[in-house]
C-alpha cells in the first residue's frame, strides 16, 4: 500500500521484538502487531499532552485492519512509522508501517486506524482539540 496523498509522517517508534511476542508457529503472533500500532499511538498522544487513561474526553478507535506481508521472527527491532491524514470534526485517520531496523527497505507489515475524539461520559463524538489538528496539518515527523 502506497501512503496516500494528503497524509504524512507523524511519527517513529523503535520496538525490540520479544520471545514472547512469537506464537507456536515461530513468528510474531498477528495480534502482537495491533499492539505495536497501540504503542505508537500512545505515544504520540502523550507527546501531545493527551492522557488514554478513561478522562472526560479522548481517542477511540473505531476500527482497525492489518496486512501482513512477511514474517517477523525474534530477535529483531523493528520500526513503526506512522502517518496521519488530514483531520475531519472529530475524527482522523492513522496508517502504520511496519520495517525491521536491519531491513529497513522491506515492509513487513501495514496497517491503520480510524481516531474519533470522544466525550466517554457522554459517549458521543466531540471536536477534535486544537493540538491534534495542528499535528495534523503541521505534522511532526
Amino acid at each position: 500500500m502506497a501512503i496516500p496523498d494528503g497524509y504524512q509522517r507523524i511519527h517513529r517508534l523503535h520496538l525490540k521484538l520479544r520471545w514472547g511476542d512469537m506464537d507456536v508457529l515461530g513468528h510474531v503472533n498477528n495480534t502482537e502487531y495491533f499492539r505495536y500500532f497501540e504503542q505508537a499511538r500512545v505515544e504520540i498522544f502523550d507527546e501531545l499532552g493527551f492522557s488514554v487513561l478513561p478522562d472526560a474526553t479522548g481517542p477511540v478507535i473505531i476500527n482497525a485492519h492489518c496486512t501482513f506481508l512477511r514474517q517477523l521472527r525474534y530477535p529483531g527491532e523493528v520500526e513503526i512509522i506512522t502517518y496521519a491524514g488530514a483531520p475531519g470534526r472529530s475524527s482522523f485517520e492513522m496508517l502504520h508501517e511496519v520495517r525491521r531496523i536491519d531491513e529497513p527497505d522491506v515492509l513487513i507489515a501495514e496497517g491503520g486506524v480510524k481516531v474519533v475524539w470522544v466525550d466517554r461520559l457522554a459517549e458521543k463524538s466531540v471536536s477534535l482539540p486544537a493540538e491534534v489538528k495542528q499535528m495534523l496539518q503541521i505534522g511532526s515527523g
